[in-house]
């Protein structure tokens, strides 16, 4: 009887401290960790600006342009073109049609696709090597050249987006991290596709990618799920499919030698 199937393709990552010495690793799901959707991205990207956007342009219309409501002059007999009021939209200052008027830009956007989006910009983030994971973010006191120091420990030589867990209350961490030019502090909770892709860098506790990997796992469908498990299954049969194939024999070479 042939041994349970296990998932042997299953991604990991490094485990550092402060410092920048490696203490662990931790182990990432596929079916997260795994493909990257651009197209999502894109959509999840401009559905969060849209939704930063202030909306307050506005343009002066017929009613609220400046100038007098008189009839200019008679409707007939002048041989000049009729006009009822200096306001008018053909007139010079003359209020403006169809113009933009404050209003929210923001649109609803599918949970599912969102999620989808996450995986994605976290998937992109571990195949470019971008995604660091720390034990803690414990700092003794609140200082920025301190953090500097460990930031430039992981390598850390451009943006970051540093991930805490909302019920950790690290206030030496964000005290240190809030005057760094390019870092930004966000809870677990909190993060969108957006701040992965805008940041070079991703820094998350290990807390924080666990809890928010078990909460993408638990957004999959079924068949998302059973389609990650058939990939690796199928992967791992190609494997050993190829490897126990004898090679082939050329029978139709040999045949027209002992016709020659």
């Amino acid at each position: 009887m042939s041994a349970p199937h296990e998932h042997k393709h299953m991604a990991s990552i490094d485990i550092h401290d402060l410092s920048g010495a490696k203490v662990g690793t931790l182990d990432l799901a596929d079916e997260i960790f795994g493909a990257v959707n651009e197209d999502l991205l894109w959509e999840a990207v401009k559905h969060y600006r849209a939704g930063q956007r202030a909306g307050t342009h506005a343009t002066k219309n017929k009613k609220l342009v400046s100038g007098a409501g008189k009839k200019l002059w008679k409707q007939k007999g002048t041989g000049r073109a009729r006009v009822g009021s200096i306001r008018s939209p053909l007139w010079r200052h003359g209020g403006t049609v169809h113009g933009p008027q404050p209003h929210s830009h923001a649109y609803t956007f599918p949970r599912k696709k969102l999620m989808g989006a996450l995986r994605s910009a976290l998937a992109s983030k571990l195949s470019d090597g971008k995604l660091i994971v720390v034990n803690t973010f414990k700092m003794d006191e609140p200082k920025s050249k301190a953090f500097r120091v460990a930031l430039n420990a992981l390598k850390v030589d451009g943006t970051a987006l540093i991930v805490e867990v909302q019920q950790h209350e690290n206030r030496n961490l964000e005290l240190s991290s809030r005057n760094l030019a390019g870092v930004e502090l966000i809870a677990g909770n909190e993060v969108h596709p957006y701040h992965l892709l805008r940041y070079d860098r991703a820094i998350f506790s290990q807390p924080a990618i666990e809890k928010l990997q078990l909460s993408l796992k638990n957004t999959l469908s079924k068949r998302q799920k059973q389609a990650a498990e058939g990939a690796g299954e199928k992967e791992e049969k190609h494997e050993t499919k190829k490897a126990t194939r004898s090679p082939r024999k050329r029978v139709k070479h040999e045949k027209a030698a002992e016709v020659a």
